[in-house]
């Protein structure tokens, strides 16, 4: 007799530790430009003004990168397998990465954030196309929403650390921007052949699992298919009609302009209201991070222990916006960050809810390249966020009204999210 509670529970453990440390390092090389930030204008040798547009643009190109080339890697993916990869993905964007120590003018800035969107594309939606072929979709909410703190964490200790490693300006003489980019790149290329070695390729494949429990699994997997009406194996073309997937697409398009248009100025924005050297920077820039974790984890138990989505993924982007909206408006710097911890904590406590929705109606190549679709056109958000908010600082020189319109964004994320036609289990 499977104890499936115990089953699942050693799975969880031999996967997810490993899948978090790998995100939280991709993560950390995906936002660790917001410190860069700091010391590129004097590298580059612009003007403030300037300046601000052209970061913008240079964070924001990553994501038309990653746009390009997510749906092709999501499906070589399903074909060749999630370890071999995933392995892949992450040796190229660690190398991508460390490389952008070299940058000297702003084009080569574009090019290589451009070239790191296409080296880390696949990655997160692989990853979540990776889970549903272990997990029901009963645990999935708590599972990927525990998966998912891990871009929360990755600022908790990514924080820190960047902080650190730009007091090493000067030090062999280097940029301490350049320390910055060569020792939290260099790891997720380790990391990479860590996994060959690491991952199985499916329960199939699982060395751990008893061969009555990879039976056990793939029958209760098969239930949990035709409960949720994912017993089909869909093609992808039936994915590409459903006005729930692009509706799904454009909750994630504004998720992602909310987002990233805070966690690509947040350490900005926290200097301008805290004047921080880069050690209390980056003890600071970690509390929104360490809160938006706890929230990510509460918001999927609840959203599991339910079974519904909709209203956790709705409820959550508005609390967000309520956060934005009162760090404009608020007086006091105090103030201002606590509503700040507030937005980024709805924010990040929307992904469990909202993957466990957007992965209940695919199966079979439909879930490789929907789930895949979902996040390229959503992170195209991404591209857009940066730009906005650094075009608003530009042309007002105040970062609250950029706040403002983020929480515009989010509000209208979470009125539309009330429009989602509910799965089968939910309804």
């Amino acid at each position: 007799m499977i104890n499936e509670a115990a089953l699942f529970r050693r799975i969880t453990w031999r996967l997810i530790p490993f899948l978090f440390l790998l995100y939280i390092v991709a993560y950390i090389d995906r936002i660790n430009v917001g410190f860069a930030k700091l010391q590129l204008r004097a590298a580059f040798g612009v003007d403030e003004g300037a300046f601000s547009a052209m970061y913008g643009f240079g964070a924001g190109i990553f994501f038309l990168g990653y746009f390009l080339f997510e749906v092709p890697s999501n499906l070589i993916l399903e074909r060749v397998g999630a370890r071999v990869w995933i392995a892949r993905i992450m040796v190229v964007w660690g190398f991508v990465s460390a490389g952008m120590m070299f940058v000297r003018t702003p084009a080569q800035f574009y090019a290589m954030r451009f070239l790191l969107g296409l080296a880390e594309a696949g990655f997160f939606p692989g990853i979540l196309f990776y889970l549903t072929c272990w997990y029901p979709s009963a645990l999935r909410a708590r599972t990927v929403a525990f998966f998912a703190t891990a871009s929360a964490l990755a600022g908790v200790v990514g924080s820190p650390l960047s902080g650190a490693l730009m007091k090493l300006d000067g030090w062999l003489g280097l940029g301490g921007w350049q320390w910055l980019f060569v020792l939290e790149g260099l790891p997720a290329v380790a990391l990479g052949a860590v996994t060959l070695a690491y991952l199985p390729r499916d329960p199939a494949s699982a060395p751990w699992l008893a061969q009555d429990e990879k039976a056990w699994l793939a029958e209760r997997l098969r239930q949990d298919a035709v409960a949720t009406g994912r017993h089909e194996r869909h093609r992808l073309v039936q994915a590409l009609s459903s006005g729930r997937l692009w509706l799904l697409c454009l909750l994630y398009f504004l998720l992602n302009v909310g987002g990233y248009g805070f966690e690509m100025w947040i350490p900005s924005i926290l200097k301008d209201l805290s004047q921080a050297g880069f050690g209390l920077l980056g003890l600071l820039n970690a509390v929104p991070y360490l809160a938006a974790a706890v929230a990510m984890v509460l918001a999927g138990r609840s959203s599991d222990r339910t079974g519904e989505r909709r209203g956790h993924v709705a409820g959550a982007a508005l609390a967000g916006a309520a956060g934005f909206w009162i760090s404009a408006s608020a007086g006091q710097p105090v103030l201002a960050m606590a509503a700040l911890v507030l937005a980024f904590a709805g924010l990040k406590a929307t992904m469990g809810p909202f993957w466990a929705l957007g992965t209940a109606f695919l199966s079979g190549t439909a879930a490789a390249g929907g789930i895949a679709l979902i996040n390229s056109v959503g992170n195209l958000g991404g591209f857009v966020g940066p730009q906005v908010v650094g075009w608003l600082v530009r042309e007002t020189g105040n970062p609250r009204l950029a706040l403002g319109v983020l929480g515009g964004v989010l509000a209208l994320m979470g009125l539309l999210a009330l429009a989602v036609r509910a799965p089968h289990r939910e309804r």
